[in-house]
């Protein structure tokens, strides 16, 4: 019986491990390329995304030079 247990249990390891059961793209070769340009374009602009999110792509209102802000 435990032998049978741990056969199923490494049987079921080892077919999760070999693909997915849905695929995450069509079978037709057009559709298929249409998917992977849009996925690729979305991975690009994840660096825009972040940019946004983190409030990097604001101008800065610093001076373009150090001053000392004390009296001297």
């Amino acid at each position: 019986m435990r032998a049978a247990v741990l056969s199923l249990a490494l049987g079921l390891m080892l077919s999760s491990a070999t693909g997915c059961f849905i695929p995450a793209y069509s079978g037709d070769p057009i559709r298929r390329t249409q998917q992977l340009i849009f996925t690729s374009e979305d991975l690009r602009l994840l660096l825009d995304d972040w940019e946004r999110i983190w409030f990097l792509d604001q101008p800065t209102h610093l001076s373009p030079y150090r001053t000392h802000g004390g009296l001297i």
